[in-house]
């Protein structure tokens, strides 16, 4: 099953007998809180779901800015947006598709199989938007983490020696020519640079599985290659994975990414536009 879903797809299964559970997980880095744009408008029928509070564990010392979250803490709070595994979920944000494949990744992680992105997002969708917030009934959604590879500090290192680990941040936080959140700008030693604005159109819409693959392809994620993705903290790097999945590659994610690696002073930096 592709895990993204056109707004026109997605509004014929809403209107179906078995219509999926739809999560607005709206969220900007730096930004407003999602809630109020959910509460001024949303899909009909969408639930809203906080990325930094459900999506994600307390940031703490040495994990990140935003860790995986528990798996109970975040069962109870799928359940209450209604979630259960033997029905299909669909997630969306405001269009960038960062906090969608979040979500998307953190329920396919922990076991659920059946969950697609809106593409293109709320900037996608034609039809009417509502002000009521749904109550819907309680799920049942258990999570069984490890659905999904995932990484740790070190296992990125090792993966930046002996295959392809992708840096999904922008190119000038690659490089280290900006930092404007972690404690020092760079990137992991052997990591390529692959930002998350090369895989979707002007409209925010992920390109073609073609073109996505020749693009992975260029950076040596092909084949049987070992491929890794990490970013600022585990929010855009899922963007990457759903990318790569799209493009018939599978991914392991770093959740604790560079705003792990660079809080620890013995982890070594490298800069500028070169992996090494």
């Amino acid at each position: 099953m592709k895990p993204i879903i056109t707004a026109s797809a997605y509004a014929g299964e809403s209107a179906g007998p078995r219509p999926p559970v739809l999560l607005d997980v709206r969220w900007q880095l730096g930004g407003p809180h999602g809630r109020a744009a959910y509460e001024e408008g949303h899909l009909p029928g969408a639930v809203y779901v906080d990325l930094d509070t459900e999506l994600a564990g307390p940031a703490g010392a040495g994990g990140g800015r935003h860790p995986l979250p528990d798996p109970e803490s975040f069962g109870a709070a799928m359940r209450r947006a209604g979630v259960s595994p033997d029905r299909p979920v669909v997630v969306y944000d405001g269009g960038q598709g960062w906090a969608a494949a979040r979500a998307w990744w953190l329920l396919r992680w922990a076991g659920h199989e059946d969950v697609r992105v809106l593409d293109g997002g709320l900037a996608a969708w034609d039809g009417a938007l509502t002000t009521d917030v749904p109550r819907p009934p309680e799920g049942d959604f258990q999570p069984k983490p490890g659905a999904l590879p995932v990484l740790d500090a070190d296992g990125a290192a090792a993966l930046a020696r002996t295959g392809v680990l992708l840096d999904a941040r922008a190119a000038e936080r690659y490089r280290g020519d900006v930092e404007p959140i972690d404690r020092v700008g760079g990137h992991i030693p052997g990591a390529l640079s692959a930002p998350t604005g090369e895989n979707v159109d002007e409209d925010g819409r992920y390109l073609p599985a073609g073109r996505l693959a020749e693009r992975f392809a260029a950076l040596g994620a092909a084949g049987d290659r070992e491929i890794g993705v990490y970013c600022g903290s585990g929010v855009s790097g899922a963007h990457e994975v759903l990318a790569l999945e799209i493009a018939g590659l599978r991914a392991a994610l770093y959740p604790g990414s560079w705003s792990e690696w660079s809080s620890d002073e013995s982890r070594p930096v490298a800069t500028g536009p070169e992996p090494q």
